[in-house]
């Protein structure tokens, strides 16, 4: 913000303009990319663990496609095995026990 209010405040020269531009331009595909990839590789896991099609994953490229897949994700049926519900959680394992010595005579 300081920045843009410093150019603001100097007289630039279409070279000076241009230059930055350019710059901009460059730096510009390597951010959206980076927020590109962030968004779609959870998921792809996500899909790809609840037994869709990894590919789905490419909604979110669509405008409103993350909705639509989000929706896809939270109302269909997954193909997966659900874990089996036991009631209550196993024990933890004892320790084992130290080797007992025979008494001394």
């Amino acid at each position: 913000m300081f920045n843009l209010a410093f150019f603001l405040q100097q007289d630039l020269n279409p070279d000076q303009i241009s230059h930055i531009v350019v710059a901009a331009m460059a730096i510009l595909p390597l951010i959206i990319l980076i927020c590109v990839a962030v968004v779609i590789i959870p998921f792809w896991f996500i899909c790809k663990k609840a037994g869709f099609s990894p590919w789905l994953s490419l909604l979110n490229l669509v405008p409103l496609g993350n909705l639509i897949l989000i929706y896809v994700l939270a109302f269909a049926q997954w193909k997966v095995v659900p874990a089996p519900q036991l009631g209550y959680p196993p024990p933890y394992p004892q320790p084992p026990l130290p080797p007992q010595l025979p008494p001394q005579q």
